[in-house]
């Protein structure tokens, strides 16, 4: 092996270390304490302070696309692309501001819930299943896809640094990524975020503000196609229904945040009030940050790098020919790991929030009601290492359609699914747990139909009409069906109030 790869090995392989040290600190650790149960497993017993639960919501939520697909875009198309982030930017502060410190309080009311089905559920005090069950489906049909994206990422990572087989590349950060979250769930996963989250952030920083300095000095040489025109600079991608279509969708990828569990799930686990406003500060400037520095990274690589990686076809690796073109091998062999840390992180979360799904939602109430807190346990487990098995068969068949396609198909999904449920049922106390499973199952039908048969006529993200529909299903069921009793009305109003803490 030449010594330039064996720096950039080393390098990657130190990262690993550090994360699989992570998980085997809190496996060793929750056993000492005597919390390696079903709550501490999946919830981490509700103690993530403000930094780290900022972080690690930030972190699940930017996979590799904000590494390779967003700047690949812009590098490609121009200022025209941004809309997905500047949606994604207004539903995280939108997210943080309206839904995490109430649906913190309300799940903690609810019979201290520890999923997204479960709170559902409690919210109706039913002991009707049917929605943890229908939610658990969905959650891991679509986490399966979800992962299988963060997996292709590290394939195309380690094949254009390392030139490795993209599948065995994957195989091995399958591997990584389900030991840590097998030994130390909830607490591993955050931490391993919290870390992951600087890395990115530090990557999105020193990379463009880097190649800028170089292109300014007077000895640099522009390469070929690097002059933009002047339609590159434009927001507005075109005129007509196809320009309005572009914004419509790219705003429309905030609605997700309304309805994704693994970040959900990550305000529900804050320890306090006062660590939830530290979080809403701290994650919102994480999320300015990390996309505004994207969208850099994609003008900047135009000018740097010219039009060769649009003639080659591989504009998303615009972020891995910038640092490796700037940087030592070994430094910029550290900074490509913000890519792992971006992939592994968002993979880590979704395959607890699918196992704790399942094993939770399905398989103690339906199969198992009298199963113990260690068959819990290793029941998540388990699941963990099936739903990264399918993954993997997703990222590595011939058909699968690369980062972005397979990042988009699952975002709508749960967006679509839940986002009107989580909103209604926080803010709207007439909504009836029948109203509850029917924008669940309208809003993820209408999402994969859209997709299937209208998303490329109409130029429109399925995650939109997918929505409104199922905010539209859920309020016309609940009109329809008996009004929450008092007990739920009492419930509701309660969760408007802080909890006193110690």
């Amino acid at each position: 092996m030449k010594s330039t790869t064996w720096q950039e090995l080393s390098a990657m392989i130190l990262y690993f270390v550090l994360v699989l040290a992570i998980g085997v600190y809190f496996f060793v650790r929750d056993k000492k304490k005597g919390t390696d149960n079903e709550k501490g497993y999946f919830l981490g017993g509700r103690q993530m302070n403000g930094w780290v639960a900022a972080f690690s919501a930030g972190a699940s939520d930017m996979s590799a696309w904000v590494l390779m697909g967003l700047p690949g875009s812009i590098y490609m198309a121009g200022l025209g692309k941004v809309w997905i982030s500047v949606g994604l930017l207004i539903g995280t502060v939108c997210a943080w501001i309206f839904i995490a410190p109430r649906l913190r309080r309300y799940s903690i009311i609810a019979n201290d819930s520890i999923t997204i089905p479960q709170f559902l559920t409690n919210r109706f005090q039913t002991s009707n299943k049917a929605l943890q069950v229908v939610s658990a489906i969905v959650f891991v049909v679509a986490y399966c896809v979800y992962a299988a994206s963060s997996l292709v990422a590290c394939g195309k990572l380690f094949n254009a640094v390392l030139g490795l087989d993209p599948k065995i590349a994957m195989i091995i950060a399958a591997v990584v990524i389900v030991t840590y979250t097998f030994l130390g769930g909830f607490n591993a996963v955050c931490w391993t975020d919290f870390f992951q989250g600087l890395l990115m952030l530090a990557a999105l920083m020193i990379a463009p503000i880097v190649a800028v300095a170089l292109m300014i000095s007077p000895d640099f040489v522009h390469p070929e196609g690097a002059v933009a025109s002047g339609s590159f600079f434009s927001p507005i991608p075109g005129g007509g229904w196809a320009g309005a279509a572009v914004i419509i969708s790219g705003l429309g990828w905030g609605l997700g945040y309304f309805g994704m569990p693994h970040i959900l799930v990550r305000y529900i686990s804050v320890k306090s009030e006062a660590e939830m406003k530290k979080s809403r500060v701290i994650g919102s400037i994480w999320t300015f940050v990390i996309l505004g520095m994207a969208s850099i990274v994609g003008i900047a690589g135009h000018y740097f790098l010219g039009d060769a990686l649009v003639k080659s076809g591989s504009t998303e690796m615009v972020f891995i020919s910038i640092v490796r073109s700037v940087f030592p091998l070994f430094i910029g062999a550290i900074l490509l790991s913000a890519i792992l840390a971006a992939s592994m992180s968002t993979a880590d979360s979704q395959l607890l929030a699918s196992s704790s799904a399942f094993a939770s939602d399905v398989y103690k109430p339906v199969f198992r009601k009298s199963a113990s807190d260690r068959e819990m346990l290793w029941i998540g487990r388990l699941i963990v290492v099936a739903i990264c098995i399918v993954a993997f068969l997703i990222a590595s068949s011939p058909s699968c359609g690369g980062i972005m396609a397979l990042v988009e198909c699952a975002w709508g999904a749960f967006g679509a699914a839940f986002g009107p449920a989580i909103i209604l049922a926080l803010y709207w106390k007439r909504l009836t747990y029948s109203g509850a499973v029917a924008g669940i199952s309208v809003g993820f039908l209408v999402d994969a139909l859209w997709y299937v048969f209208l998303s490329d006529c109409t130029g429109v993200y399925e995650i939109v009409p997918g929505f409104f529909c199922g905010l539209i299903a859920a309020v016309v069921v609940s009109l329809f069906t008996r009004k929450p009793d008092d007990n739920i009305l009492a419930m509701f109003e309660k969760a408007k109030k802080p909890i006193s803490e110690n």
